[in-house]
């Protein structure tokens, strides 16, 4: 049902939206077409490209969805932190995971399609066409009711000021915190999900570093690929690290390179590196960490994003000297913002764990078929971080989304709820994207008639039907390798802890 669908025309024009489902599409939930911007069904708080996602799904399934965003300007990581090397999920044969509006960016992605800033810029833009946005709002106040019988809670209204002191107050069947510090559910009052600490040993709460993109142009891609790629793999190792791959669209591994740069503050570190072909002669890199980032706090923010830029003057001499094809690099320009891997999560009504993801475990209430490897990045304290294993495939259930104790509080993107470990892999964007979009239609489809917490198996049967058949999304009836059989009760603790690794068989 996106978009243009005749049917879903119509009853939006007669203000009835596309729910009732769940009643055997009888009888419509009605949503206005143009409602009171004060009362709309969702809003979304930030505007990362997972929850952007989830508002336009709901808005093409006839839902009447606002953002609000406490930056100033729009698209996070993606958009603002040029965070452009597109990681894709595959399973353990190799089949691509990708599925819904995500893999439409992939596929244009990979076809050179969508590389450039601008081109990322014109999707983003598609995807938020016609929905209302405020930026640089500032949170002042909740309001909440008491809690049910069950103990849960919900969001009656927010209050918050605008860029010009103004003050608004939104009401909202549902709220969805989009944002990478948590601007709405950290002032919830709910338990956050222990971090990287418990893994790293860190003193105090400890999060996967930040990173700034590195952008180049003069980069002779083909005499990099061919060098490069030209080595055995042995000699390709040997000179540029494990794992090190290149071909005609990205490159990752240079491990070595990484190893053998010596960064000019202590809070900056080079891993190996991500490279992203964006054509004629443009290359970008993510791998220059910036550790102790609080993304709460503008002041850290900006220190941050000064440091890598400064620093990325520095690397680009680096790379000159160590990769072929790079003799001739220069800096082109710098992202207006950082990538935010990791900071507080509050727990959700289902916290996925490390056993959950290597074990492929599915959940009657999937909202994404997820992978990756568990890639937990590094901290200060332990700058090369480490990986726990690889899944073949796993779902993410509906109750990772929906924050613990709230009725009516849905959490997108990097905000999943996920223990440290199991966030190694979780947090990727195609997964949580996928989740977002499918939570979107459901938001669509169950109107008034029902709230997502209290979604049944038989519920969720008849969505995860509709979703397979409107939109070709497959969330049930998905079988996964089981990672994990044969090992023990202490070996699984033990990895749901990050203090072991899949075994190599």
């Amino acid at each position: 049902m996106r978009g243009n669908n005749p049917f879903v025309v119509f009853l939006l024009m007669i203000g009835i939206g596309a729910a009732g489902l769940l009643s055997g599409c009888e009888e419509k939930s009605k949503h206005a077409v143009v409602v009171n911007p004060d009362q709309p069904d969702v809003v979304v708080i930030g505007s990362e490209i997972e929850g952007i996602y989830l508002a336009r799904a709901a808005a093409d399934e006839g839902l009447s969805v606002v953002i609000l965003d406490p930056r100033e300007k729009q698209g996070g990581q993606l958009i603002q932190g040029e965070m452009q090397y597109l990681d894709e999920p595959f399973d353990e044969k190799g089949k691509s995971l990708l599925q819904g509006r995500v893999k439409e960016l992939f596929d244009q992605y990979k076809d050179g399609k969508i590389r450039k800033p601008e081109q990322f810029q014109a999707y983003y833009s598609s995807l938020a066409e016609g929905i209302p946005v405020e930026s640089g709002i500032t949170i002042t106040d909740i309001e909440r009711t008491s809690g049910t019988e069950s103990g849960s809670r919900s969001i009656k209204s927010v209050t918050y000021k605008t860029t010009s002191g103004d003050t608004k107050t939104k009401t909202a069947k549902y709220w969805v915190e989009n944002t990478d510090f948590t601007a709405l559910t950290s002032k919830l009052g709910t338990a956050r999900i222990p971090g990287v600490e418990t893994v790293f040993n860190s003193p105090g709460r400890d999060y996967m570093a930040s990173s700034i993109m590195l952008k180049f142009r003069g980069v002779d891609w083909k005499v990099f690929q061919k060098k490069v790629g030209g080595l055995s793999k042995a000699e390709r190792e040997s000179v540029y690290g494990g794992n090190t791959y290149v071909n005609g669209t990205f490159a990752y591994g240079l491990g070595n390179i990484g190893a053998t740069y010596k960064p000019s503050r202590d809070n900056l570190f080079l891993r190996g590196l991500n490279v992203v072909n964006m054509l004629d002669g443009e290359a970008l890199i993510n791998a220059l960490l910036v550790f102790n980032v609080d993304p709460a706090n503008p002041e850290s923010v900006r220190q941050a994003i000064d440091q890598g830029r400064q620093e990325s003057d520095l690397v680009v001499q680096h790379l000159r000297q160590k990769l072929p094809g790079w003799e001739k690099a220069e800096v082109n320009g710098y992202p207006d913002y950082l990538y935010i891997r990791d900071y507080d999560r509050y727990e959700t009504e289902y916290v996925l764990l490390a056993t959950d993801v290597l074990s492929g475990r599915m959940h009657d209430d999937n909202v994404s078929i997820a992978g990756y490897a568990i890639d937990l990045q590094g901290t200060q304290h332990s700058p090369w971080g480490n990986s726990t294993g690889k899944p073949d495939k796993y779902g993410m259930p509906l109750r990772s989304f929906l924050l613990k104790g709230y009725s009516n509080v849905i959490v997108a993107g990097k905000n999943v709820g996920a223990s440290a470990v199991a966030y190694g892999s979780a947090r990727i964007q195609p997964n949580t994207s996928l989740a977002g979009e499918v939570i979107g239609i459901i938001l669509g489809q169950i109107g008034s008639e029902k709230e997502l917490a209290s979604l049944t198996a038989e519920d969720m049967n008849k969505l995860h039907a509709y979703i397979k058949k409107e939109y070709n999304i497959k969330l049930a009836g998905v079988k996964a390798v089981n990672k994990l059989e044969g090992y023990s009760e202490e070996e699984l603790a033990k990895i749901n802890a990050g203090s072991m690794s899949l075994k190599k068989k």
